[in-house]
């Protein structure tokens, strides 16, 4: 069991679901992973549903809030990124050329954060945590696992975020495809860099953790999931990419996991 009490600044250490059915979306992921949930209320009648394994939290799922209503934005997963403080790397990102979508606010006495487009237009979210550190677990059965950026110039993406976040960020060899593996400060795996396909926007992929990837995806199916790329062989594992009811893309690991 991969437990975790604290992040380094610069590690992927949450997610959440931004969706148009919180209720559909959270029966969805508790079938599929065996998440349960945890309703946190947040004010104005909506709740941040804190989904759970063993009693740790792993991930959340939330409606989409009146921005992303307003502009008819899909559904989608969010990444966040660890930092010391979310002004500091607010203030970072402008100057590196991003767009801060959400300058650095307090989230109650839980955390601080800000919402970030990167110079090719993918979507991250900084984190300043307080009482709230992030996923309690990672690295196994329905827990994050890996979180994958598309991007239209992979090398000026991997510039922006070797500045942003102090990442090492190197090719990995004998890949179809240029893949470039993020690698943090302190030594660890933190994720990585693809090409975006044709008419693929720029965004970050969010990888859960399975023990049987096969099974998952037919689970996936049988509940109302569509699957965009099925189970593959990497060589390290195996990977699919689905897609839940609401139309959220997500993508699932089975292999040896980095602990």
């Amino acid at each position: 069991m991969s437990e975790r009490t604290k992040y380094t600044p610069g590690t992927f250490s949450w997610t959440d679901l931004s969706t148009t059915d919180q209720d559909g979306a959270k029966k969805f992921y508790g079938e599929l992973f065996g998440w349960d949930a945890d309703d946190q209320p947040v004010g104005d009648g909506m709740t941040y549903s804190m989904m759970n394994v063993a009693g740790k939290p792993v991930a959340a799922i939330s409606l989409q809030n009146e921005m992303q209503r307003q502009f008819d934005a899909p559904p989608a997963w969010n990444s966040y990124v660890t930092v010391e403080s979310a002004d500091d790397a607010a203030e970072r990102a402008k100057h590196l050329g991003a767009n801060v979508i959400a300058p650095p606010f307090d989230v109650m006495d839980v955390g601080r954060m800000a919402v970030i487009q990167d110079p090719q237009g993918g979507f991250f979210m900084v984190w300043e945590p307080k009482l709230h550190i992030g996923a309690s677990l990672v690295n196994q059965h329905g827990a994050l696992s890996w979180n994958e950026l598309a991007s239209s110039d992979i090398n000026a993406s991997a510039d922006f975020y070797r500045e942003m976040f102090g990442w090492q960020i190197a090719p990995m060899e004998g890949m179809a495809m240029p893949y470039l593996v993020i690698t943090t400060a302190a030594g660890n795996s933190n994720g990585g860099i693809r090409p975006a396909q044709p008419n693929e926007p720029c965004y970050w992929l969010v990888y859960f953790g399975t023990d049987d990837i096969d099974a998952t995806d037919a689970k996936s199916t049988e509940l109302g999931g569509t699957t965009l790329v099925s189970p593959m062989d990497i060589g390290i594992g195996k990977i699919g990419v689905l897609q839940d009811p609401q139309g959220a893309v997500f993508a699932l690991f089975a292999g040896d996991f980095d602990n």
